[in-house]
């Protein structure tokens, strides 16, 4: 039988975990400073537990650590990262270096049910949630770790469909037992769910994303079906009831389609909706998908956009495209992976 990973628990479980054991209280601590502070791969390395210790945790625990199985390099330095998780199943995490700030982009599903037509993770439909194991995983077993600066959760699947996990995988990361990273550091991206979002932001002090897209909400529900369960004007008004004038960012994402999405009109209808709001734009370049008829929108049209809504008191940004040799964008080489796994 395979054995339970260490990796992924809170101090409130270790604690449970060493009294289960016979293990000394304090022993919960050391626990938690040698995965999360010195993040070792095996019980062994666990030097300041005794041998007997050791050896009684080691035979129904691990650490739990797993290096990815599998990487695609970037002419700019962008790094994508396969991670096993069960069967034949496969999550990605993509590596973004930029001057001093290292960013890892971490996924919190295998798949994802939200189906948003520009998304390839989309279309592989949902398998299962991750653990928090597996989410803190993918940062564990980095290559490039300690040059780590931030985390978002913008990869393979919605982070509030696993709330319980994601919030799990979140304390360890800010915690004082843990990582102790700040929250500032970490940002959560979602489509925006109604059971999970007000739970997020009353749980968590981390950045948060909206993916927007359209303020055009009939067309926003054809980009993103989530749209038809709960709407954008009612997520604003949601949002209004919170404080974002302070550390904490609240963030829309907006990926300019051509023709589509990337006129002036679009940018007077998202001023309209996100009135009263103090958020930030962030215009994504499209990573074109296979089967999907929709097409970037060109610099240009892109820089005017921003111009417009600046110049109207919403500040945006156009974030840099990185990757898109390795097709950086999430789903692509856990799908193809899948696919050679299933073949063979």
């Amino acid at each position: 039988m395979s054995k339970y990973p260490l990796l992924g628990m809170t101090l409130v479980e270790l604690q449970s975990l060493v009294k289960r054991l016979g293990m000394p209280g304090f022993a919960a601590k050391q626990i938690a400073s040698w995965l999360y502070d010195k993040k070792v791969t095996s019980i062994d390395e666990m030097t300041n537990l005794s041998l007997k210790h050791r050896e009684l945790l080691m035979q129904n625990y691990e650490v739990g650590a797993e290096a990815p199985v599998d990487e695609m390099r970037s002419v700019d330095g962008t790094v994508k990262y396969l991670y096993p998780v069960g069967g034949n199943h496969f999550v990605e995490s993509v590596y973004i270096p930029d001057d001093e700030r290292a960013t890892l982009c971490v996924s919190s599903q295998v798949g994802c049910k939200m189906n948003c037509k520009f998304c390839m993770t989309g279309k592989q439909g949902y398998t299962a949630n991750l653990t928090a194991q597996q989410i803190i995983n993918q940062i564990h077993s980095l290559p490039e770790r300690d040059k780590l600066t931030n985390v978002v959760m913008m990869g393979m699947g919605e982070p509030l469909d696993n709330l319980d996990e994601v919030l799990k995988a979140l304390d360890i990361l800010t915690a004082s037992y843990g990582y102790a990273w700040s929250p500032k550091r970490i940002t959560v991206s979602t489509v925006g769910l109604r059971k999970g979002l007000q739970r997020f932001i009353e749980e968590s002090d981390c950045h948060l994303a909206v993916s927007l897209h359209s303020p055009v909400l009939p067309q926003r529900a054809e980009l993103m079906p989530a749209e038809k369960a709960f709407s954008m004007t009612e997520m604003v008004e949601l949002l209004k009831n919170y404080d974002f004038s302070k550390q904490r960012r609240l963030s829309f994402e907006y990926i300019v389609f051509k023709g589509l999405n990337d006129s002036q009109i679009y940018a007077r209808e998202l001023l309209k909706l996100l009135r009263g709001l103090d958020c930030r734009i962030n215009l994504i370049r499209f990573h074109a998908i296979p089967g999907v008829n929709l097409e970037g929108a060109d610099m240009d049209t892109m820089t005017r956009f921003r111009d417009y809504l600046t110049t109207h008191g919403l500040f945006t940004t156009i974030r840099a495209s990185r990757g898109e040799d390795i097709f950086a964008a999430c789903g692509m080489l856990s799908t193809a992976k899948q696919e050679e796994n299933s073949k063979s």
